[in-house]
């Protein structure tokens, strides 16, 4: 596919890096917090949705009156006494490392531009990409196409010459919405 392909985007979290499940542990300490319960199904259901339409989301649902964007910063600290403990995605790691220098390459995340390069710094990753788009590059999120239109533009590509690879159905519908070929992360052998 490289080949045929003249720019990669890549998601961050769930894709680059195998961040997901800390990522929940850290929603569910902050949630527990405010007497909010966040069900594991529907967290992977918001994947690539940014962390403070979550967290003002969870809390209106619940009747809860406090700020989402404080709520959801203390999410993302939470998330940071976990960041030793990620590792790239195993069978997406071959990809990027063969891809490096070749191809364009971006990253297009629903994360917050610091908690993104923080995320790829520790990977060894943040100076392998042309461009890293994040959450407040844009005004629409995933499953909206912004991100990945951005990413593209960014590359200085056609959007219908990028491939997405991606862990969510959000980001799945983005880059459907985008014009884009889709790689489910999940369908790759490690």
């Amino acid at each position: 596919m490289m080949a045929s392909m003249k720019a990669i985007i890549f998601d961050c979290d769930g894709t680059l890096a195998d961040t997901m499940p800390l990522h929940y542990l850290a929603w569910c300490d902050t949630m527990r917090r405010y007497g909010v319960d966040f069900a594991e199904d529907r967290f992977y259901a918001l994947g690539g949705v940014p962390t403070t339409t979550i967290a003002t989301q969870l809390l209106a649902e619940a009747g809860v009156d406090a700020d989402g964007a404080a709520v959801a910063h203390e999410k993302e600290l939470a998330y940071m006494t976990h960041l030793a403990r990620v590792r790239p995605h195993p069978a997406v790691l071959p990809i990027v490392r063969a891809a490096r220098g070749k191809v364009p390459m971006a990253v297009a995340t629903g994360s917050e531009r610091w908690i993104a390069e923080k995320t790829l710094a520790h990977l060894d990753m943040l100076d392998w990409f042309d461009a890293i788009v994040c959450a407040e590059d844009v005004t629409h999120p995933k499953p909206a196409p912004d991100i990945f239109l951005e990413a593209a533009r960014r590359l200085s590509v056609e959007p219908n010459d990028c491939v997405v690879y991606e862990d969510s159905v959000p980001g799945f519908e983005a880059a459907a919405a985008a014009g884009m070929r889709c790689v489910d992360v999940h369908t790759l052998g490690a």
